[in-house]
């Protein structure tokens, strides 16, 4: 039985008029809504956390911003306190906003064990670490440097993601799982890349400066990767389970192994939308090397 398709019309979050933007918002936020009054019927003991955090609130960006609080809230630092931080960061930066919209839907549409738009937003902790990142990088970029490692070091405790708010990340990220994700502070990861669990995005030692890799538009990062370095994995790159990646990778090109090598190089467009990390369509002999 195949899963339901989001039922938001032909809008995509590529466009930037503020009319298609508003749109595409309205039809998800109805679509939650309708998600959350289905689940509250379902499992009525659930009930605070469905009127809590959706049916209670009144805006798709207010509902994201409670349900990150209130996973992040502590003795130290409250729920209101979080949730305004949030507000402050949309407010001058709505991109922020965009961002979130471009994330949900890209779980949806790449992750087959979600069927519902609520799953992600509930319940999938690579969805939240994404969001807290989004408000720990903005508070770092406005110089509000302790509030951003608290919120860091909070986030890597519930999630057991590790993203150094001075990373920078696009729009429409997946992390599936997330388990285990090391991003380091000069990184720069661009939309539409997908990242599975116990991945590394990290240095090579001590040395200073621009020392994180680079990860453009389209990759997919399988599993256990590990990629050290200030190295480019260009677009449409495809990094299989398990490997070691310590030089650049040409765009279109699947790398596997320790150290990575290359194992083909016209890897299908957008390999961060197929998710095969396995890399089923290559012979044994691609992976054997000579001695």
């Amino acid at each position: 039985m195949s899963r339901p398709q989001p039922q938001l019309g032909h809008l995509t979050l590529v466009s930037r008029d503020p009319r298609d933007l508003c749109d595409f918002a309205d039809a998800l936020w109805t679509r939650l809504r309708r998600e959350a009054e289905e689940s509250f019927h379902r499992a009525p003991q659930l009930a605070p956390l469905f009127l809590d955090s959706i049916l209670n609130q009144p805006s798709f960006d207010a509902a994201v911003f409670h349900r990150v609080a209130a996973r992040l809230k502590n003795e130290v630092i409250s729920l209101p306190l979080i949730v305004q931080a949030f507000h402050r960061a949309v407010r001058a930066e709505p991109d922020i906003a965009t961002a979130i919209r471009a994330d949900i839907t890209t779980v949806f549409e790449r992750d087959p064990a979600c069927g519902r738009f609520i799953e992600p937003f509930l319940y999938f902790k690579g969805f939240h670490a994404i969001q807290s990142y989004r408000l720990t990088h903005w508070l770092w970029a406005a110089g509000e440097y302790d509030f951003a490692l608290y919120l860091q070091s909070r986030a890597s405790e519930v999630f057991q993601t590790d993203i150094h708010p001075a990373a920078r990340l696009g729009r429409g990220i997946f992390l599936d799982h997330a388990t285990g994700l090391v991003v380091g502070e000069t990184t720069v990861v661009e939309d539409d890349v997908s990242i599975l669990q116990g991945v590394t995005l990290g240095g090579t030692g001590k040395e200073a400066g621009d020392r994180h890799p680079k990860i453009r538009r389209g990759v997919m990062i399988g599993a256990g990767a590990k990629i050290l370095g200030n190295i480019e994995v260009a677009e449409n790159a495809r990094i299989a389970a398990g490997s070691v990646v310590l030089r650049p990778v040409p765009a279109h090109t699947t790398v596997a192994g320790v150290p990575a090598r290359v194992v083909r190089t016209d890897t299908p467009a957008q390999p961060s939308r197929t998710m095969d990390q396995i890399l089923q369509d290559l012979a044994y002999e691609s992976f054997s090397y000579s001695i």
